[in-house]
């Protein structure tokens, strides 16, 4: 293929003595000229190639028809109103409706009447106790910032209130439903809005009917420029709870104010020493999912009138399970809790006392379960590789699971089945990894296979569906995901085993996942493809260096390339705790020995399709610039490396189901090319 030039430049840094070149620097500047014409010249190489190829329309059609299915979150009930999401099958964006008790549901919020291309999203809501209003903010194009409108909820008419500025926050309404508590950052400099770092959060509360300038700032932080605050009003709306956290670190604070006492907030738990995830509060008992001594999590409860660590109670003890968080609904305890990276809803007494475990479809991942502490019913939604998500209906007092919703899809489920197994990796650690392909497959080594990965940020990839993975089994292809170091499927002890200096492990359970599936018969090298996102892309650039005889394919998206400097844009230095920093001498060499920009050199690579947006203000895209142009320098063999820049898009959340078809039905066409698969016939 013939790739566009892209000009190099004479940049060189000093990292603790270790001179390292960065010929792509200029590539940083996303908004400059020079820049946009690189984009276009780039993207014209990418959509001339794939445009060339046979699949590409026969897999977007196949991807339509199967995503053109009715879709439904799980509700949940505010007040005597029911709310829930649904898309009628290619909505770019899902609406949300309300339901009276005893009336007909209707729309409230539909954001694709907010752009006409769905390039705008809604980034988070929430409805006022009395269910009269609702807090909604939009993103626009996938940036991370946010937007905030109020909505009477009996008439669907907006408000004149906006918040402008917001980021990683949501919003929590004052007892009286007067406002809501939110978190923003000051207004950044006109041109970096999607490149400048984010630092100084501070909580408002924002009072209806008044201008944003008039907001009341409920707490910052001055001397801590890396603290953000998640604050939340309790259900007896007695107190506000204010979450501490800095960065990506597992370990937060915990702050309260009462409001019946005043304004002075009292630092519960400041000791940043675990993670403590505020489940509720029995009047002055708060109660807490901590990692604290229990690294698989345990619930404590703290009497804030004897707040003194030798008087905290365990109310749920650390398992071999891990506790992932619970709920303080309709008068008990709802644990949530992972067995092996899939999921279990265990009920307790609030002493902790065990009453039962609800009965799910199968292994899989469960959400929702939420509600007021006097609810009677709840909802929540089930999923697995080869199961749809359904929403069922739980009653407690009979303990029984009622469906609720249900999605119908055009797709023979009992040709296909899903295995768990069990791998080492090279320093012989035990690691899982599901398998999901066709009853009858053979193996014979030449099965198309795709292998998907993370391993960070206590993330646990755990069973779900997704409609896109159908296509890729029709063709006869292997599904893998393998849960790897760093993510969260055991525990605090599991995520800490792949961060900072042990960042390699993670890569090397990867790399070990792809040679048990080639050792097994699965597939053999130019049969396998390697795909991840943001720290997954990390994931996938590293292990193509590392191993660039191992993949026919790699798709990494958004990807985090350059550890030297990620932690200089937008929320970039918020990764320090998972990844460490090229500012200190230990960890730089650490990052360097690995980073995917830095690490290529001159050799044969797999074909690699790297994908990105123009608005993505988390791992801003010169990352994927940069090592694009690199690796195009680089490559010495035919396989083609591009690079595929979505236009008015941002790190995922929120993409319009268009955009999300058209660069699956890529990707797709991509690997049919590259590993040699037979244009499919659906």
């Amino acid at each position: 293929m013939q790739y566009p030039e892209t000009r190099k430049v004479d940049v060189v840094d000093d990292y603790h003595g270790t001179k390292v070149a960065d010929p792509y620097r200029w590539l940083e500047d996303q908004d400059g000229d020079e820049t946009a014409a690189w984009v276009e010249a780039q993207n014209e190489v990418t959509f001339d190639y794939l445009e060339s190829l046979e699949s590409r329309g026969p897999l977007r059609e196949r991807l339509t028809g199967l995503w053109n299915h009715e879709r439904f979150g799980t509700p949940w009930r505010v007040a005597d109103r029911l709310f829930w999401f649904k898309n009628d099958g290619l909505q770019n964006q899902s609406v949300l409706y309300v339901q009276d008790d005893g009336g007909e549901p209707r729309v409230l919020l539909d954001p694709n009447t907010s752009s006409e291309d769905g390039t705008v999203a809604l980034g988070g809501l929430e409805i006022s106790d009395d269910g009269k209003s609702m807090a909604y903010s939009l993103s626009v194009s996938g940036s991370d910032w946010r937007t905030w409108y109020v909505r009477d909820v009996d008439t669907g008419e907006d408000l004149d209130d906006v918040v402008e500025w917001s980021k990683f926050s949501g919003a929590s309404w004052a007892p009286d439903a007067s406002g809501f508590y939110y978190s923003r950052y000051d207004e950044p400099a006109a041109g970096d809005e999607h490149e400048q770092a984010n630092y100084h959060q501070k909580v408002y509360f924002h009072r209806l009917g008044t201008a944003q300038g008039e907001d009341e700032l409920v707490y910052e932080r001055p001397d801590q420029k890396e603290w953000g605050f998640g604050a939340e009003v309790t259900e007896d709306g007695r107190y506000l709870i204010l979450s501490v956290w800095k960065g990506t670190s597992q370990k937060n604070g915990v702050f309260y104010r009462e409001f019946a006492a005043g304004s002075e907030v009292v630092e519960l738990l400041p000791d940043f020493d675990a993670d403590y995830t505020f489940v509720g509060n029995d009047g002055p008992v708060f109660y807490f999912r901590t990692d604290l001594d229990a690294p698989r999590g345990r619930l404590i409860a703290i009497d804030t009138r004897e707040p003194a660590r030798e008087n905290w109670t365990t109310v749920i003890a650390q398992t071999a399970d891990v506790l992932q968080g619970a709920s303080l609904t309709a008068g008990m305890l709802v644990a949530k809790t992972m067995h092996d990276a899939h999921d279990a809803i265990v009920l307790h007494e609030l002493d902790g006392t065990v009453i039962g475990e609800v009965a799910l479809p199968s292994l899989g991942s469960v959400s929702g379960f939420g509600g007021r502490y006097d609810a009677t019913e709840t909802y929540y939604s089930f999923t697995s590789f080869l199961h749809p998500t359904v929403i069922y209906r739980y009653d407690f007092a009979s303990g029984e699971s009622e469906l609720f919703r249900e999605p119908d899809i055009a797709f023979d489920f009992d040709a296909y089945t899903t295995d768990q197994v069990f791998y080492r990796s090279k320093d012989g650690t035990r690691v899982p990894m599901f398998l999901v392909h066709r009853k009858d497959l053979e193996l014979d080594g030449d099965n198309p296979t795709l292998l998907y990965g993370y391993g960070g940020f206590n993330v646990s990839l755990t069973p779900g569906f997704a409609v896109s993975r159908l296509v890729w089994l029709e063709m006869g292809g292997v599904f893998a995901m393998a849960n790897l170091r760093g993510g969260g499927e055991y525990g605090e002890e599991w995520h800490r085993a792949g961060i900072v200096h042990d960042k390699q492990d993670v890569f090397d359970d990867f790399v070990a996942a792809a040679e048990w599936l080639i050792e097994k018969g699965y597939t053999r090298p130019e049969k396998l493809a390697c795909q991840g996102g943001s720290n997954g892309g990390l994931l996938v650039g590293a292990v193509v260096n590392q191993r660039p005889d191992l993949w026919g394919a790699a798709l990494p998206a958004v990807g985090v390339m350059d550890m030297l400097r990620f932690h200089r844009f937008t929320i970039g230095w918020a990764w320090v705790s998972d990844y460490g920093s090229s500012e200190d001498p230990d960890e730089f060499e650490t990052l360097y020995a690995y980073s995917p920009y830095h690490n290529l050199e001159p050799r044969e690579y797999p074909a690699v399709m790297v994908t990105t947006a123009d608005h993505d203000d988390r791992v801003v895209p010169g990352h994927s610039f940069k090592y694009a142009a690199r690796l195009q320098e680089m490559q010495r063999g035919d396989a083609p490396t591009v690079i595929r820049v979505e236009t008015k898009a941002g790190h995922g959340a929120g993409k319009p189901t268009a955009k999300v078809i058209e660069e699956l039905a890529d990707r797709y066409a991509f690997l049919i090319d590259n590993l040699d698969i037979p244009t499919p016939r659906f």
